[in-house]
């Protein structure tokens, strides 16, 4: 891409930026302290597993709603 080209890319998503729908935007949680253990317990299933924690944690909720457990 040359430098003319991302000026006009620049120019164009500055004065036509993206429409978000609402309904399909994330849910944003604030932060939160965990302790020592379950932080290392998230981040090794992280390594191992080559994901990203909110997928970790995504899919531990989804279980424990498919199970019945909430």
């Amino acid at each position: 891409m040359t430098e003319e080209e991302a000026f006009a890319l620049d120019e164009h998503y500055t004065n036509n930026p993206p429409k978000v729908d609402p309904a399909k935007a994330r849910i944003r949680i604030p932060l939160v302290r965990i302790d020592t253990i379950t932080a290392e317990y998230l981040s090794e299933r992280a390594r191992v597993t080559r994901k990203r924690l909110e997928e970790i944690l995504g899919n531990m909720v989804w279980e424990k709603i498919s199970m019945g457990n909430l």
